[in-house]
């Protein structure tokens, strides 16, 4: 009985560390106690989850759910443990396998451009959307993003549904801040272009002047 409270105890004063250390300190301690990166599993596996179902449905984000936090887990060695959020290294490993499913991404973006049926977009892109009555006008936002190239799509993803700042977006996909900013813009400006005659896209704008 005194055993099992002891370790009891001992699981309990684990979960607590776990809980109130950063994202670095659970990755660093995972190097020589793996069982530690569940916690990294435990704080971010729905985000992730998130990001990738709204691209290219839920089906094949399970899968590549999981294989994000495999290929996380693998390399966590590699982690630089100087920055204490770990998303940007969670959502670039994301992006990276999202690649080899452009085909499926844009087929999901295409069949809403023909049912326009709800939005695949997050945050503010969402709530502007919401309140566009006709579905003529999400058919054709579903169609301008079907047509964005990919770099343009994860770029406009990662800072309009993950919430990601620039220099996150630059550090998650390994490219300068001025590239996410060109590739942002360029997107935002299609969006823009196909949806002109609704003002409340004016929402957009912060991406543009962060």
């Amino acid at each position: 009985m005194a055993a099992r409270s002891t370790v009891t105890a001992g699981t309990a004063q684990v979960a607590a560390v776990t809980s109130t250390a950063g994202d670095h300190e659970l990755i660093r301690s995972s190097w020589t106690e793996p069982e530690r990166f569940a916690g990294i599993f435990d704080r971010h596996a729905e985000a992730i989850h998130r990001y990738l179902a709204r691209r290219i449905g839920r089906s094949l984000a399970d899968d590549l759910a999981a294989e994000t936090f495999l290929v996380a887990f693998r390399n966590r060695g590699r982690y630089d443990v100087s920055l204490p959020d770990a998303r940007p290294w969670l959502y670039g490993i994301a992006a990276n396998l999202l690649r080899r499913e452009q085909r499926t991404e844009v087929r999901q973006y295409r069949a809403l451009a023909r049912t326009g049926v709800d939005p695949v977009l997050d945050g503010d892109t969402d709530r502007v959307l919401s309140r566009i009555d006709a579905e003529d006008h999400v058919r054709k936002l579903a169609a301008v993003l079907a047509r964005l190239s990919v770099r343009e799509r994860e770029v406009l993803t990662l800072v309009g549904q993950a919430q990601l700042s620039y220099p996150e977006v630059a550090r998650a996909l390994d490219i300068p801040v001025g590239t996410v900013r060109s590739r942002l813009h360029s997107a935002r400006r299609r969006i823009r272009e196909a949806l002109r005659d609704h003002p409340e896209l004016d929402l957009l704008k912060r991406i543009d002047d962060e």
